[in-house]
């Protein structure tokens, strides 16, 4: 049992993206404290750095350090991420896209989609994505602001970023190292654990260093060096549900310009990833090994990249699942460290904003006990399994019959908390939405529509309204939505005017 143990000391082991989000984050939560914060980082180590796709979350992570848009993304080589391409997931030759953005409006306190399935039933054509901007825009490869108070739903849509994470964590470092930082380039040789109470005590390094600590932030990725390392922490293995366990990353020239969405590809044994950058774009191949050998993941890999690749494509074997507990003892792990999820809803970054959040919340003041330390992995194992779940969906849902991995995935039982959410859906059009979720309602949507899964029935008090006026109001909407797109910049007219990064 934990009682108010007193933090005047953190050392955030490992750098990386994790460790330097952690470092600029937390200087900021405590710079009116006397904590000293120190990031371990050998520059002789190689970081993993294959996330360069991100959620709209990020956005206001580094908002709130004090920087803007245009200026991140200058520095970072970025492009717009307007939501994520899904090909050949459904079955194949099939496409459809994951956005950040609403479907449709609201009405009468009844979700679109369900005005949507009463015109559907009685013989209306249109797709329901023709009833999101953010889709829209995407497939148009167009971009603007946002609209700072949208007139109406329709003109909701939000966006993140794909970035070279190397110059992200560059830029966090500097933030860092400016609010104070320490920073001792070393590696990590032993650690030491109290004999008492087994927290840990200090980390020897390698030039000789001793560096003693109140609260340890573990970066150090998939092994995890403190908390698993040192600490014994379990680890709770999703491979169940989800069979990939290899990925392949590699970097290629950027051929034409950059489309304002990630594009991941189904193959036959796994996805591919597609991020393009300002300076080059980024590659990957996600497989299950047990389906596919390395060789012939890294052929598929190859075939599948337009232009020239630049380095031998890097490889990294994983188990899909997290760290029993994400906080034991005096010891945080965060990013890799913490857990798995394949990148297939860019949440890997995402989870490293939302685990610095939950440590600087556990701070008002600058002590720990039990019950911080319990609420801290009660919902941290919350988020993890609302995430997981809602990766499992797309391999759940698909309809391939080509391969035994997509079979296995479409018959395969899924968690109860999935079920749960599949069931209410399919029966009467409810999309439950969970404590700690970070995809909300219409991305769920999203995903069961490009499927083709859709609800038995829909809310029967659509039915009061007229007909005819329900038809003509979702045609406005879609002529809306066409109309606002035709007019706007492109993709790469929005990166020259704003944030082009020149040539070195």
């Amino acid at each position: 049992m934990i009682e108010n143990h007193q933090v005047k000391s953190i050392i955030i082991a490992g750098g990386g993206t994790a460790g330097w989000m952690a470092a600029a984050k937390l200087s900021q939560h405590f710079a009116k404290t006397d904590i000293k914060i120190t990031v371990v980082e050998s520059t002789a180590i190689g970081t993993v750095g294959v996330g360069e796709a991100t959620i709209p979350t990020l956005r206001r992570f580094y908002q709130a350090l004090g920087m803007t848009d245009m200026d991140v993304m200058r520095k970072t080589s970025a492009t717009i991420k307007l939501g994520i391409e899904f090909k050949n997931w459904h079955q194949s030759n099939t496409s459809f896209i994951h956005p950040f953005g609403l479907f449709g409006h609201e009405a009468n306190g009844i979700r679109f989609h369900h005005y949507w399935l009463k015109l559907q039933q009685l013989g209306e054509q249109s797709k329901l994505e023709e009833y999101s901007l953010g889709i829209a825009l995407a497939r148009a490869n167009r971009f603007t602001f946002p609209a700072e108070k949208p007139s109406s739903p329709l003109s909701v849509f939000d966006w993140a970023l794909h970035f070279d994470a190397g110059l992200f964590a560059k830029l966090m470092r500097d933030y860092a190292l400016a609010q104070g930082v320490a920073h001792i380039d070393a590696k990590i040789e032993s650690i030491r654990l109290n004999s008492d109470n087994g927290f840990i005590e200090s980390l020897s390094l390698d030039n000789q260093q001793k560096i003693a600590g109140d609260l340890f932030i573990d970066c150090t990725g998939f092994n995890g060096l403190l908390i698993s390392g040192a600490l014994k922490t379990g680890y709770v293995d999703w491979s169940q549900w989800l069979l990939c366990d290899r990925a392949l990353a590699v970097q290629s020239e950027l051929v034409g310009e950059p489309t304002a969405r990630t594009v991941s590809t189904a193959h036959s044994a796994g996805w591919q990833w597609k991020i393009p950058l300002q300076h080059r774009q980024g590659n990957g191949y996600v497989y299950s090994s047990q389906q596919i050998s390395d060789e012939q993941a890294q052929d598929t890999l190859l075939q599948h990249i337009d232009g020239k690749v630049l380095h031998q494509p890097r490889k990294f074997s994983f188990t899909a699942g997290r760290r029993a507990q994400a906080w034991n003892k005096n010891c945080i792990a965060i990013g890799l460290t913490a857990g798995f999820l394949e990148p297939l809803e860019s949440t890997s970054i995402a989870l490293i904003e939302t685990g610095i959040e939950k440590i600087c919340g556990s701070f008002p003041i600058p002590y720990f006990n039990q019950e911080r330390v319990d609420y801290f992995n009660q919902v941290t194992a919350t988020e993890w399994e609302r995430i997981r779940d809602f990766i499992i969906l797309h391999y759940k849902a698909n309809q391939r019959t080509d391969t035994e991995f997509w079979q296995h995935c479409r018959n395969m039982p899924v968690p109860d908390s999935l079920q749960q959410k599949i069931n209410a859906y399919q029966e009467r059009g409810d999309l439950l939405h969970f404590p700690w979720e970070i995809f909300h309602p219409d991305s769920w949507l999203a995903i069961y529509s490009g499927f083709g899964v859709y609800p038995k029935m829909y809310n029967q008090n659509v039915d009061r309204l007229n007909t005819d006026y329900l038809r003509e109001s979702l045609a406005a909407m879609r002529k809306s939505i066409a109309d606002a797109v035709a007019g706007l910049p492109t993709h790469q007219e929005f990166i020259n005017e704003h944030c082009k990064v020149q040539p070195v």
